[in-house]
């Protein structure tokens, strides 16, 4: 999930002459959405003993707490993270902007103290994305602007569960919990697509782990068709981004490249409603129309799925110990940053050894 950039707060609270002005008022206006979170939050194990709480909610809390104290038995990072719960009162909690040149599957960063260069940027102000969406558009750049429920603060505060990200899927919810609390086990400065794949792998594992412990099998297969169907995504992205650097290789003119755009797009679509979609387990694509490739979108769909198949490698390298999985690769990428967290991990791979 996203990351709260910079740990807005502590950066607003500290460290305001690092950035410009604008800059400034952005932080501030994350880090006074985090407090109003922090300061509405409830403990979990308290709503969830409220017999004046619903039937429903009090469950699902208590399937959160069971899934975060599951997650410090493996041995992950779980601190307080879930351990309270927010009503954020709207339906989306912030909007997340992605943008790339039309010519090229290079993401635009921002970049910031702590976490440094992030491929995205969340707003609590809709109005603030959408100028933000507008002014990339009108420099004819590719935007991708997107609602999300949660985000991570990476441990440095207690992040509570947001009513947003609540889901009646228990397999999600469950993968949701084990996701977040991944990113306070490993976090790899400069290199979001590793952080967000090996979180995506970890929680779809921890999920299945956490269903087979409770005997409910049907649940815990759900898990691994889902992590499977994400790997089988994370391919044909791959495949799709190979043939647009081809394309874009060529340095078509305007022409060229909106008719080659199109032409990919409708290989994309039959791809999803033929070989692909028919591997899939769990996700049905419905037919869609024509329309053009969106550079922004594609490196937004393969944040979550980047070289999934190399982590599951790890995992099974592992003896598919979700646990041991993740302390071997938080020992194996002590120190790393960017582009050097996947060196590391195909380096460790064809070497032979387990961490």
């Amino acid at each position: 999930m996203i990351f709260l950039i910079a740990v807005a707060a502590l950066v607003v609270g500290g460290g305001a002459a690092y950035v410009a002005s604008e800059d400034v008022r952005y932080l501030a206006r994350a880090g006074l959405e985090e407090t109003r979170i922090l300061a509405a939050a409830r403990p979990l194990d308290e709503i969830a003993a409220d017999p004046a709480a619903t039937p429903e909610l009090r469950s699902t809390l208590q399937l959160v707490l069971d899934a975060r104290n599951f997650a410090a038995g493996l041995g992950f990072e779980a601190k307080e993270t879930y351990t309270t719960y927010t009503d954020v009162g709207r339906d989306t909690l912030l909007l997340v902007l992605q943008a790339a040149p039309r010519n090229c599957i290079c993401p635009v960063t921002w970049k910031w103290p702590i976490v440094g260069r992030m491929p995205y940027k969340g707003f609590f102000d809709a109005r603030a994305a959408r100028r933000a969406a507008d002014e990339l558009a009108d420099r004819g750049y590719d935007i991708y602007l997107r609602p999300a429920g949660a985000f991570s603060t990476l441990g440095w505060f207690n992040d509570p569960l947001l009513s947003t990200a609540m889901s009646r899927d228990s397999v999600e919810l469950v993968a949701t919990v084990f996701h977040e609390i991944a990113h306070n086990s490993l976090y790899v400065k400069s290199a979001t697509p590793f952080n967000e794949s090996f979180a995506q792998m970890a929680g779809y594992r921890a999920a299945e782990a956490f269903f087979r412990s409770r005997g409910d099998t049907v649940s815990a297969a759900r898990a691994a068709d889902r992590l499977h169907d994400e790997t089988v995504l994370g391919a044909f992205y791959a495949q799709l981004i190979g043939r647009l650097d081809s394309l874009y290789a060529l340095k078509p003119d305007s022409a060229a490249l909106d008719s080659g755009r199109l032409a990919e797009g409708r290989w994309a679509r039959a791809q999803l409603e033929g070989p692909v979609g028919d591997s899939l387990r769990t996700i049905d694509f419905a037919p869609a129309p024509d329309r053009p490739v969106n550079n922004a979108r594609l490196i937004g769909a393969t944040l979550y799925r980047t070289k999934l198949d190399r982590f599951d490698a790890w995992y099974r390298r592992n003896a598919s110990d979700i646990g041991r999985t993740v302390a071997s690769l938080r020992e194996l990428l002590d120190g790393a940053e960017g582009d050097e967290a996947f060196a590391r991990l195909e380096a460790a791979l064809a070497g032979g050894n387990p961490g």
